[in-house]
């Protein structure tokens, strides 16, 4: 019974549609470059191009669990100038999303195309500019969910006619996004770069009843890296991410510490570790391996919200997979601005 109350009230919401469509979500904000902003498209420090997956599992251990997944390639065209007062580059790449929640199987799916252009201003500084546009699909299979209709005194009989759709419902819509960022390089040493994205610029409208009411307002999302080699072996790289949409806001600060674990002329491995928190919601640990051109990454939300006593303080578990290459490898790794993994 407390699980059909769970699912009704949670439905209850979705399908007077005065809530949010579902927004891609990952703690690894990092890692997820071209979801951050648009900006970041191309700016891979030393390499030619990358490719990455994304996966969360969020609070499993409730009714409505989540489940995103995400696929993304950029590529730099470009650049790559023995004059760096001139080392400019057009960046261009996609993304997948996929999410996934409840009984109904509410999805949502979004192919996504960006473009950006990174301009270095001086020695030490840089600019980047970058669009995006994504075809966002949303499904939702009404044969899977039951309602206070369907309640026959002792239990929800699927068999009673339930006064909504039936069947698998299907919207879509396309979304627009901008983003810029700004990043500061003194030395081999220290790098910063500040950041900040605006996504739904065209403020889309999403229903499965055809309402022209719901529209889903913009997000703002703003951004700061910052990455400090303290020595050959150690390196430090805090950051802090926030977002906001309508009444909604989350802010995740943390930081990652990367130590070699080779010689010089080796092939890279770093162990990476680390500790964010969402604040006011969930305290994040991370852990990872870099290897050469790949870096696998995990992490796990441990829920401190209110929401702990109702998923046993499960939160997320999530997986990230980037590999990047040159173009032509035998050249090895050119020097680019130094920047850190987004």
């Amino acid at each position: 019974m407390k699980k059909a109350v769970l699912i009704i009230l949670g439905l209850s919401v979705l399908m007077n549609l005065k809530v949010l469509g579902q927004s891609m979500h990952f703690s690894q904000y990092y890692n997820a470059p071209m979801l951050l902003n648009p900006a970041n498209t191309g700016l891979t420090s030393g390499y030619d191009y990358r490719f990455g997956l994304n996966y969360r599992n969020q609070w499993a251990a409730l009714p409505v669990p989540y489940n995103t997944f995400s696929a993304y390639g950029d590529f730099k065209i470009g650049g790559n100038s023995n004059n760096e007062l001139h080392n400019n580059w057009l960046g261009a790449g996609f993304a997948l999303f996929n999410d996934k929640a409840g009984d109904g199987n509410l999805s949502l799916f979004s192919l996504q195309g960006d473009l950006a252009y990174h301009l270095q201003l001086s020695e030490f500084t840089m600019f980047s500019l970058g669009f995006s546009g994504a075809l966002v699909q949303r499904e939702v299979n009404f044969d899977n969910l039951t309602f206070d209709a369907q309640w026959d005194g002792l239990d929800f009989n699927k068999t009673l006619p339930n006064s909504e759709k039936v069947g698998i419902l299907k919207t879509s819509y396309y979304t627009v996004g901008a983003g810029f960022n700004f990043a500061w390089f003194p030395n081999e040493a220290v790098y910063g770069k500040f950041g900040v994205s605006l996504l739904n610029v065209n403020k889309p409208i999403e229903s499965f009843y055809g309402s022209t009411k719901n529209v889903i307002d913009y997000r703002p999302i703003a951004h700061l890296d910052m990455m400090f080699h303290t020595g050959p072996v150690l390196v430090i790289n805090p950051s802090a991410y926030y977002t906001m949409q309508n009444s909604a806001a989350e802010i995740v600060v943390g930081s990652q510490f990367r130590a070699l674990m080779t010689d010089k002329n080796e092939t890279p491995v770093n162990l990476i570790l680390g500790a964010y928190t969402r604040i006011g919601d969930a305290i994040i640990g991370v852990a990872g391996l870099n290897y050469g051109p790949i870096t696998f990454m995990t992490n796990y939300d441990f829920t401190m919200s209110g929401l702990a006593p109702y998923n046993g303080s499960y939160g997320a578990l999530e997986f990230s997979l980037v590999y990047q290459r040159l173009y032509h490898p035998s050249e090895g790794i050119k020097r680019m601005v130094g920047c850190p993994i987004f």
